[in-house]
């Protein structure tokens, strides 16, 4: 009786610490992926066509607030790498740097 108790349990815990660290992951795709589709929308709006972003890679960055999802921004003829993040309780999206032959340049 004890066994079955143990095992039921056992396995009553591994589905929800499954659940949790599944909803973490969900939590942060979804901050990344809300990040890069914002930061996509703002540069079309801005004049940069479609075809002319080569990648946006959404990325956790370990800062604080805001800053902590990013996106790294490629564009077609362009040798920087710009990375945007969005200030949600603004909701505007901005440009936190650029980097330009391995030289980061703050805004």
């Amino acid at each position: 009786m004890k066994k079955r108790f143990f095992i039921k349990l056992i396995a009553s815990v591994i589905i929800f610490i499954g659940f949790a660290v599944g909803g973490v992951w969900s939590y942060f795709a979804y901050k990344k992926q809300d990040t890069e589709k914002a930061v996509e929308h703002y540069l079309i709006d801005n004049g940069t066509k479609k075809s002319e972003i080569k990648s946006l890679q959404p990325f956790i960055a370990n800062l604080e607030g805001d800053k902590n999802y990013m996106v790294a921004v490629k564009l077609e003829n362009d040798k920087k790498t710009y990375y945007y993040y969005k200030e949600r309780d603004k909701d505007r999206v901005v440009l936190e740097s650029y980097v330009l032959n391995g030289k980061t340049y703050m805004e």
